[in-house]
């Protein structure tokens, strides 16, 4: 009978549960609990069984840049990295909540770090979570029009809880990266949350996206109820080395 009962529990794809089955029957242990807590505890295994595939697929779904995380993030005073937010951010309401992240600095500073450290907290929280350099997202979607596929690569952008831009603004964009972004983050807005992290200030934003209605457009929806991170400092790789 038991190993009917596990053969059904993997059959059903219920693994959490079989390998506690399995722990309890091994450790002999099923008859000195009620049945109610066998069944409690066949349950909390499997449901965080599911809970460690999700988040490990998440994970790999989002294509981070670095595997990074929270507690390795250097808070050095002359970054000028105020670790109340990060802390803060880290238990990831704000993707809840739908809000934006702004990550600004020199390069080298750790933006993009930090920007994959609070993409692998939302993973690891169940959300959908998806990384690109910017540029490359745009010869992306471009290719996608030629394609036919743009549509779908917009649609998936659009269903992430959290959509992570990094090195935004490295060169002026052009009439299509224009109004690729502006759809981007219309279909965004109130909607869920984005973290886009530059170079430049975002003072310098607008110049870089040119065309003033969309620029217009554009920072409107992003900049005003934003996090706000300026990093200072000099790069981590020089001081890596």
């Amino acid at each position: 009978m038991q190993e009917v009962i596990k053969q059904k529990m993997s059959q059903m794809k219920l693994y959490g549960m079989q390998q506690a089955y399995q722990t309890l029957l091994e450790a002999g242990q099923q008859h000195l609990l009620t049945n109610d807590e066998v069944v409690s505890q066949l349950i909390q295994s499997e449901w965080e069984e599911r809970e460690t595939r999700k988040s490990d697929r998440n994970l790999k779904n989002a294509r981070f840049r670095y595997q990074a995380s929270i507690p390795e993030l250097d808070f050095n005073k002359n970054r000028n990295l105020d670790k109340t937010l990060i802390m803060r951010l880290a238990e990831v309401s704000f993707v809840k909540r739908k809000e934006d992240v702004l990550l600004t600095g020199p390069s080298g500073v750790g933006k993009s770090f930090i920007a994959s450290a609070l993409g692998h907290q939302a993973c690891n929280q169940g959300y959908k979570v998806l990384y690109f350099n910017t540029q490359r997202l745009f010869s992306r979607l471009k290719m996608a029009k030629g394609d036919g596929t743009y549509p779908k690569e917009i649609s998936k952008i659009e269903r992430q809880d959290l959509l992570i831009l990094d090195d935004f603004g490295l060169s002026p964009m052009d009439s299509y990266q224009r109004n690729a972004l502006m759809e981007i983050i219309e279909d965004r807005h109130g909607r869920k949350s984005t973290i886009i992290s530059s170079q430049l200030p975002v003072s310098s934003w607008y110049e870089v996206i040119g065309e003033s209605t969309i620029a217009d457009a554009i920072l409107d929806r992003l900049v005003h109820k934003a996090h706000r991170i300026e990093i200072t400092g000099e790069s981590m790789r020089k001081i890596t080395v």
